[in-house]
């Protein structure tokens, strides 16, 4: 599913047109995780954890060393392998990126659009996971009219309409309360129950322990593995969502979902 092979990854230091580079941000990783695991990554602000995930959801390539993900080899990939992947993995940022003008709906209908989903099909789709993600009364609101934790989940639901193998969130619960950081972390472990491969970037460590999973952690752009996580099925040691877990999840195949459906890749 996701595989780092002695990756290292360093951004340019003198601008775009120098050729200069900075100091390696990612040093010698090396990781794999299984299809269908549940897995924190987890660091310091910067660590590197933003990095990795820009790598799995193939917004960098490596400087070197290899990164796999979804069996495409993405250091040597041609742009116009990287397409399909990309369609194939959801991503929720940590700064939303939702559009201010467009309405919650419109938000999460935006990548089946892209990808030139027919109208009548996409819109039961979106009303569905709206649904799921308690949103289903605030689907004509444009972004600055909701709370934080409304913003949030509709940026879930952005990243899984299309039922993405790979889902990723980079500090999706920093700027939550204790309710609304449990309450997404239920979404993200019902997309995992539903087939999903899912990484969860986070420095709140207090929340890694109240729910436990396989961790990478990060230190300085180099991976510590002190439990022996590394490649490891990512199986939570409890079921500590539950009680806040959605209920009338969506079924594969009902209003147009596709398991396969495309997205937009990210941005």
């Amino acid at each position: 599913m996701v595989r780092f092979e002695a990756v290292g990854l360093r951004y340019p230091g003198g601008g775009p047109h120098t050729g200069s580079w900075g100091p390696e941000a990612l040093a010698d990783v090396t990781f794999a995780l299984p299809p269908g695991s549940f897995t924190w990554l987890l660091g310091p602000s910067g660590a590197g954890k933003s990095s990795v995930l820009r790598l799995m959801h193939l917004a960098l390539r490596p400087t070197r060393g290899e990164v796999q993900v979804l069996g495409l080899r993405s250091s040597r990939a041609p742009r116009a392998a990287l397409a399909p992947v990309r369609r194939r993995i959801g991503v929720v940022f940590q700064d939303y990126r939702l559009l201010p003008y467009l309405s919650a709906f419109d938000n999460v209908a935006l990548p089946l659009r892209l990808a030139g989903r027919p109208e009548a099909s996409l819109r039961a789709d979106v009303n569905e996971i709206l649904r799921w993600v308690g949103l289903d009364g605030k689907a004509g609101a444009l972004p600055p009219e909701l709370s934080g934790g409304e913003q949030q989940r509709v940026a879930i639901a952005r990243a899984v309409v299309h039922r993405p193998a790979l889902l990723v969130a980079d500090e999706p619960t920093g700027n939550l309360d204790n309710r609304q950081a449990r309450r997404l972390l239920a979404l993200l472990r019902e997309m995992n129950r539903l087939g999903a491969t899912v990484v969860v970037a986070t420095h709140d460590e207090d929340l890694v322990a109240r729910f436990p999973a396989p961790a990478l952690v990060l230190r300085d752009g180099r991976l510590h593995d002190p439990d022996g996580a590394r490649g490891i099925g990512a199986d939570l040691v409890a079921d500590p969502f539950a009680e806040d877990a959605p209920t009338g999840l969506p079924d594969a195949g009902r209003g147009g979902y596709d398991s396969e459906g495309d997205d937009r890749g990210p941005a």
